[in-house]
């Protein structure tokens, strides 16, 4: 007679392994900006890409050992005790159907397939074709991933836990976003009739009391005030030269976090807006929102007229209601592009022939009726000086905060430029 055995199932690490929840473990490993410098293989002690699978693994195994999601041998085996065969090759065997899982639900991608052994050749530990392979192919974040880390750095930064003075709390009966919140007021002839019944009906009762039927003057109508809307074009210019990273704080990540957080903010509520991304440092260039997970600092000086010309002819081809500038730096101007396109540099000190051409570039913007609000993680006199001046030129804002409150200034002032209340 033909019988059928069951037994417990018993899952396995990846049953039980939430991606997304790697993914935001990942996150600082993803959004990389130099600060650590190079990155050294402990194997073969030669520089290592933060782009290759190798580099990936490794930060996904780091996160794996820091949530604690590791068995005690394969723990023991990573700390430096005797390495079982059997719990390497399961480690192994375990990060690539993790990256597998990663490219199959399409949060990266791959630009090459490693290639399969020789006969002779181990599948995985140092001087494997495995190691190899892994070194030499390269991962690219996906849309999907970058959705993900957009969706996730605007949540903490519009829902930070605890207390705050900006107050924009993630609760569970009030959501992240922008609702009018206006009284109604009497109507008045042309505007839309969305009328306020309970204020309707208590301005007829306290006129004729409560009667039946109940007349209702013209008087007595009230509608609600709608959120006045309007379109922005806006673009987000990030210092991304070398004072950036250096000083023992990474300035740069928490300004790409915030990049990312703003672009899924316009996506999501504000679909008529547009953001562009221009990184200035010795020189300046616009680049698309999708390549700055992978920016980095560099090279080494500050071009801020460079990245306010490259900001202002961008927005002259916007048609939106306001065109804005928002400026994130840590530094003081110490570079300008001359007419014949030479780096003139001057890193000692605010040079006059480098403040001039930044001021003539802010009068410009001014005139084209662009504002620029500048945001500054440095607080030396001679910087709060120059920002100040900045600020005056334009009649823009300027706000002196830290990588810790940077996101929460620049997207509450954002979406408190894009509504006003019609009275």
């Amino acid at each position: 007679m033909r019988t059928t055995t069951y037994e417990q199932y018993r899952g396995g690490l990846l049953d039980a392994l939430n991606l997304q929840e790697l993914l935001d473990k990942l996150s600082d490993f993803l959004l990389d900006s130099g600060f650590g410098g190079w990155k050294w293989n402990p194997l073969t002690g030669e520089p290592e890409e933060s782009d290759s699978l190798d580099a990936l693994k490794d930060a996904i195994l780091r996160a794996l050992m820091e949530s604690g999601d590791l068995t005690p041998e394969m723990l023991e085996a990573l700390r430096g005790g005797e390495p079982d065969e059997d719990t390497v090759d399961a480690i192994a065997r375990m990060l690539d159907e993790i990256v597998g899982r990663l490219v199959e639900e399409g949060y990266i991608q791959l630009d090459q397939a490693p290639r399969a052994p020789d006969e002779a050749q181990p599948v995985t530990g140092a001087g494997s074709v495995g190691h190899g392979a892994a070194r030499s192919v390269k991962f690219e974040l996906s849309r999907k991933s970058l959705d993900f880390l957009s969706y996730r750095a605007l949540r903490d930064l519009l829902g930070s836990r605890g207390q705050a003075g900006i107050g924009a709390h993630e609760t569970p009966k009030l959501a992240t976003g922008v609702e009018s919140e206006a009284g109604s007021k009497p109507y008045e002839f042309g505007e839309t009739l969305n009328v306020d019944v309970p204020e309707t009906l208590r301005s007829a009762i306290a006129r004729t009391g409560l009667r039946f039927p109940l007349p209702i003057d013209y008087a007595d109508l009230h509608v609600h005030q709608a959120t006045y809307r309007s379109s922005c074009a806006t673009v987000l210019l990030l210092d991304c030269s070398h004072s950036m990273i250096l000083y023992g704080e990474d300035r740069f990540t928490p300004a790409k976090r915030v990049a990312l957080a703003l672009s899924h903010l316009l996506r999501t509520q504000f679909p008529g807006d547009t953001l562009r991304c221009v990184l200035f440092h010795d020189a300046a260039e616009e680049i698309p929102l999708s390549a700055l997970a992978r920016a980095q600092v560099g090279p080494y000086h500050t071009n801020t007229a460079e990245g306010l010309r490259i900001a202002r002819r961008i927005l002259r081809a916007e048609s939106g209601e306001m065109r804005q500038v928002i400026m994130i730096t840590d530094g003081k101007p110490s570079a300008i592009t001359l007419p014949g396109g030479r780096i003139y540099k001057n890193s000692m000190g605010l040079d006059r022939r480098i403040l001039n051409d930044t001021f003539r570039e802010v009068a410009a913007c001014r005139r084209e009726g662009i504002v620029i609000n500048t945001f500054m993680l440095a607080r030396t006199p001679e910087l709060i000086a120059f920002v100040r001046k900045v600020s005056e030129i334009c009649r823009g804002k300027a706000y002196f905060t830290t990588t810790m409150s940077l996101g929460q200034y620049i997207l509450m002032d954002y979406m408190s430029r894009k509504t006003r209340h019609i009275r």
